[in-house]
């Protein structure tokens, strides 16, 4: 059963962003990207999660990664990292959601994916208000077939059911998508040349920026007006 919150009791939030290694990492971005691939991975991670960590009801973010590379870099911007089990996508997130819970029981539990470098405080905190009134929750991507963010309430059972078309995985196992606008910075995530022009054009953070430049991509010139 979706149970109600009042606004006043919405709980603070744990947010749990796996990132792959890096040779794994934004593979159908290689030819735009070439040798700099790992970079923008990292880069947009690091964009990512510190945007995340500037959202008021974010309390922390757990990292889970087996590279040290990007655990490095993500540490840095104040990630608290774990390691990977390396038993896929949703064993790392129930692994970090694991973690979550040991530091903070009482917080909500979200996943966010790694890949949201326009990601904007102010949205990723109506997404969690939003979520913050149901068990189980999630946040369809920008193409409404994947999934960007998947919340639940603190106690809830933590059962993410992220890749591939995992928008219809989740609707199945009972969570309630949040159909918000506003919220479009939160679901653009990046898996290919098209992609991160799209969220270069929102406006990402500084580091897929650089990198963005460095390999010559650049977000969409504006048509005239009346296009």
């Amino acid at each position: 059963m979706l149970k109600g919150m009042p606004p006043s009791e919405s709980p603070d939030w744990t947010l749990v962003v796996p990132v792959k290694t890096l040779v794994a990492a934004k593979t159908r971005l290689s030819e735009a990207a070439g040798p700099h691939r790992a970079a923008l991975a990292v880069a947009i991670a690091c964009d990512t999660v510190e945007a995340a960590l500037s959202c008021g009801p974010v309390a922390r973010v757990v990292v889970v990664t087996g590279d040290p590379v990007a655990a490095e870099a993500l540490a840095g911007v104040g990630a608290r990292v774990v390691g990977d089990p390396e038993a896929g996508l949703n064993a790392a997130l129930r692994h970090g959601a694991g973690e979550a819970v040991r530091l903070a029981p009482g917080d909500a539990v979200g996943a966010l994916q790694a890949d949201l470098p326009a990601l904007r405080p102010a949205e990723l905190a109506l997404v969690l208000a939003a979520a913050a009134e149901f068990d189980q929750s999630f946040l369809p991507d920008a193409a409404e077939v994947g999934t960007t963010f998947y919340g639940t309430r603190p106690g809830v059972p933590f059962t993410p059911g992220f890749g591939g078309a995992s928008r219809d995985r989740h609707l199945r196992r009972g969570a309630k998508e949040l159909c918000l606008a506003g919220a479009d910075s939160v679901r653009r995530d990046v898996d290919t040349p098209d992609d991160l022009r799209a969220a270069l054009a929102l406006g990402t953070g500084p580091r897929t920026r650089a990198v963005a430049r460095l390999i010559g991509v650049r977000s969409p010139e504006p048509g005239p007006p009346g296009d």
